[in-house]
């Protein structure tokens, strides 16, 4: 990110931990630097999880996953992530059934598909008040 270039964030200094008499114990390193374009940018290591647990409405046996409205926004991200991603897919389908233009995230991301079929879901609870409870 350029954001963070000429800050005590990019050149290190800031604390991290202090001692018991205020001073500064253990101080930030300096982060990588890079220039890209002409431009100086930041360069930030990407946070990776171990397991990565994503839910889609369509996927195949080789791990590429259609997903429906929302789940659009953070499961691709997140399946990236993971060193692991395990995919509970509602409907499953032979590889070559998804148009490949129609794909939100390709198998190479995948480790793991898991068929659970139409899942009920149960987190919504209708809550109505009546002309009494106001």
């Amino acid at each position: 990110t350029p954001a963070g270039v000429d800050t005590p964030i990019a050149d290190g200094g800031m604390p991290w931990r202090y001692g018991p008499t205020g001073t500064v114990v253990v101080a930030s390193p300096p982060k990588e630097t890079r220039i890209f374009a002409g431009r100086r940018y930041v360069l930030e290591e990407a946070i990776v999880t171990d397991y990565a647990l994503v839910h889609a409405a369509l996927g195949d046996t080789d791990g590429n996953l259609v997903f429906d409205k929302t789940a659009r926004n953070f499961n691709p991200l997140a399946a990236m992530s993971g060193r692991v991603t395990i995919a509970q897919v509602e409907q499953l389908v032979d590889p070559g059934a998804i148009d490949p233009s129609a794909v939100h995230l390709p198998g190479v991301f995948v480790q793991r598909v898991v068929h659970t079929g139409l899942q009920d879901t149960r987190i919504e609870k209708r809550t109505v008040a009546t002309g009494d409870d106001r």
